[in-house]
């Protein structure tokens, strides 16, 4: 068994950078989305759902942290689901929650630790271009 790297920092830049190009305040999301981590994958999903309807960018940069969470679990052999959902259909929503409650224990686990790490990587990305894409660094 070989080392193999899942890019999670490429990942994490790519991820700050086009949030910083919609809108730079959303960056703020960075250590909220960090922080969310602890409450599990549910809660982490659901929380794009929560600001679709007031804060647009916002749920973007979260919907995009889950889509690029998905992507890296697939490539590391772990399907996490990722069905479309309408924030205003409660069957979507309990259907969804109900496939990150059947992940198993393991799939959880591993999954809690590498989104743990992605939004590591957010965060340190955001505190180095969060200034605004106006701003220069001395």
């Amino acid at each position: 068994m070989g080392w193999k790297s899942y890019e999670l920092d490429r990942a994490a830049q790519k991820l700050v950078l086009a949030a910083r190009e919609r809108d730079s305040k959303s960056l703020n999301q960075s250590y909220k989305m960090r922080m969310a981590v602890a409450y599990g994958l549910e809660r982490f999903w659901g929380e794009h759902l929560r600001l679709a309807g007031k804060e647009k960018n916002k749920s973007i940069f979260w919907k995009e942290t889950w889509d690029a969470l998905q992507k890296i679990m697939k490539n590391a052999g772990v399907t996490i689901p990722n069905d479309r959902v309408n924030p205003d259909n409660t069957q979507q929503i309990q259907s969804m929650s109900e496939k990150l409650w059947k992940l198993s224990l393991e799939d959880q686990r591993v999954t809690l630790a590498v989104l743990t790490q992605l939004c590591d990587c957010i965060v340190w990305w955001t505190q180095r271009y969060k200034g605004g894409k106006n701003e220069t660094d001395s």
